[in-house]
């Protein structure tokens, strides 16, 4: 009789083990360190794009900035010029 109910117990033990492997059923400790191994991944690769966002924010104002500042210089230079009874600073 207790080798019956043995066989039965495997017999059940089996089951069950076959059923977690085709469902795919993870140990709660197991699922837990591959949930945060997955957050760790997200969220460096999220923190990647965001510089690579404000690199290019930067970048293009920066651009922006040297075109506008140049455009003030020339207009600057081009209304010196118009007055030519006074002599430029470092002009000598």
């Amino acid at each position: 009789m207790d080798v019956e109910h043995a066989e039965i117990v495997e017999k059940q033990l089996d089951a069950v083990i076959q059923r977690r492997a085709r469902k795919g059923d993870v140990d709660p400790d197991e699922r837990e360190a591959l949930w945060r191994a997955s957050v760790r991944r997200y969220n460096a690769r999220r923190e990647e794009e965001m510089r690579a966002t404000w690199a290019s924010f930067h970048e293009e104002q920066a651009e922006r900035l040297r075109r506008t500042l140049a455009g003030l210089v020339a207009h600057h230079e081009e209304e010196a010029a118009k007055l030519p009874d006074i002599e430029p600073k470092g002009a000598a």
